[in-house]
């Protein structure tokens, strides 16, 4: 009786590891095989992508990574389907893209250029600031985050110089709003636009004519002294603006320009020459 029980158990556990035996290959065979299809849909994905066919290439990364999502080439795969979509001006499919990217992979170690590609994905979409400040507004949120979180990297540097770029369309901005009040003989609202760019966007290349438009203004509705503190600061900081000798011409009538003596010049000699012809 016991040697029946003893042969059962025995029969039992080969059996069992027989079993996990055949499992366990099938497994590795399964996984492999898996490996390699990733394999081949993240190739797959990459030659379409330089064959220009950015949704086939996106669809077959995204493949890649539904796969064998547990693999390292998992994220590498989401963030390909990503920039394919981005370089080929997809932005609304790239944006989803990242954005699932980051919640999916929050400790990947190129979340920080996911963060970037998000950011140039909002600033490629800034067609006319003029009319829609979305994009930009959003582009200047995630340049900032990327300097804040990740301030070494090239990210960070490149940021800068775009968020510089920013600054220059927000004053843009500001000019036209102020120059079409300036038309519409709204002083006041023409002087805060201008204003605004002097005091908030000083970096930027449209100071000088901000600080003239102020000079101008502020001499047309009669507060003189005002105009006069612009027109000093304006010649302290830019004397040899084109502008500065604009805003000097509001004081003085009589004053003339280099290019208005050259002018004249060039008037004189023109009817000297004809004397003699």
């Amino acid at each position: 009786m016991n040697f029946l029980k003893i042969f059962s158990i025995f029969l039992i556990a080969t059996f069992f590891l027989t079993s996990c035996s055949k499992k366990e290959k099938i497994s590795l065979v399964v996984q492999e095989d898996v490996e390699l299809q990733m394999v081949r849909a993240f190739r797959e994905g990459y030659k379409e992508f330089e064959a220009g066919d950015a949704l086939y290439a996106a669809k077959k990364f995204n493949e890649a990574e539904l796969l064998f999502p547990q693999s390292s080439w998992a994220p590498k795969a989401a963030l390909m389907a990503a920039y394919v979509y981005y370089a080929q001006d997809y932005y609304f499919d790239a944006e989803f893209e990242l954005k699932r990217f980051i919640k999916t992979y929050p400790k990947n170690p190129d979340l920080n250029y996911a963060h970037f590609l998000l950011a140039m994905v909002y600033y490629e979409q800034i067609v006319d600031e003029k009319k829609d400040l979305g994009p930009l507004l959003k582009a200047q949120e995630k340049f900032n985050f990327i300097i804040k979180n990740y301030p070494n990297s090239d990210y960070a540097l490149d940021s800068k110089y775009k968020l510089d770029l920013i600054q220059d369309y927000l004053a843009s901005k500001e000019m036209y709003i102020g120059s079409h009040y300036m038309k519409k003989k709204k002083w006041v609202a023409s002087i805060n636009r201008y204003k605004t760019v002097v005091e908030e966007y000083e970096k930027t290349i449209y100071v000088e004519e901000a600080l003239h438009r102020l000079v101008e203004l502020y001499f047309t509705i009669g507060l003189e002294n005002e105009s006069q503190k612009y027109a000093s600061l304006l010649g302290y900081n830019y004397q040899s603006s084109k502008w500065y000798e604009k805003s000097y011409k509001i004081f003085n009538k009589n004053y003339k320009s280099k290019l208005e003596l050259k002018k004249e010049k060039k008037s004189m000699l023109k009817k000297f020459k004809k004397l003699f012809d």
